[in-house]
């Protein structure tokens, strides 16, 4: 009978250290790692698709930032257009075969199995002295944007700032709803996960 009670208890004390061990696996990502994906009955994309979205310019402000971050049901990109009185900024979002400069018409390629281009009413200089706000090369990835790790998002390139627009093209693992969203002086767009 003690020997049936000590392989209890050993089986026992088994199940609560791998209970512990998964718990804290899922609990905290390592640093650096993407956060573990929430399941998708959670991830609420109701209403995102992936239909172009567009909103009309009221006013061409320059582009300062552009900033990205990983969530559990999306990835994000974030553009700072500081405006009077938090305006809505205008945009253009949507998926193209191939993404082409503004201005010039030359193709600019971006990695992932889809490419979002996304046109912000906003130059990447100040229209009034031509200075540069914000210092994205043609056909070169996002200055001060690192994406290694996400899960949605695989290649950012700067096109061009061309008659008031910035011209982005954001590659994506393969084509997915997202939704466009306006917060005072941020113009957000989120890409889902699934």
């Amino acid at each position: 009978m003690r020997r049936l009670g000590t392989v209890l208890t050993a089986v026992v004390l088994a199940g609560a250290a791998v209970s512990a061990t998964t718990v804290s696996a899922t609990a905290a990502p390592a640093t650096g790692a993407a956060p573990a994906a929430a399941p998708s009955a959670t991830c609420d994309t109701g209403g995102w698709g992936s239909a172009l979205k567009s909103a009309e310019a009221r006013d061409h402000q320059p582009l300062k930032k552009i900033r990205t971050g990983r969530h559990a049901c999306y990835d994000r990109m974030v553009f700072e257009v500081p405006t009077a009185g938090g305006k809505p900024v205008g945009y253009r979002v949507g998926y193209v075969d191939a993404l082409h400069q503004d201005g010039s018409g030359e193709r600019i390629p971006v990695g992932g199995g889809a490419i979002l281009e996304i046109r912000v009413a906003a130059p990447s200089y100040d229209p009034g002295t031509g200075q540069s706000t914000y210092p994205g090369r043609a056909g070169k990835p996002l200055p001060g944007v690192d994406i290694k790790g996400y899960r949605t998002f695989e290649d950012t390139r700067f096109a061009a700032s061309f008659e008031g627009d910035t011209q982005i093209g954001l590659g994506v693992r393969k084509r997915l709803p997202f939704r466009v969203v306006q917060q005072k002086n941020r113009l957000i767009v989120d890409v889902a996960h699934s």
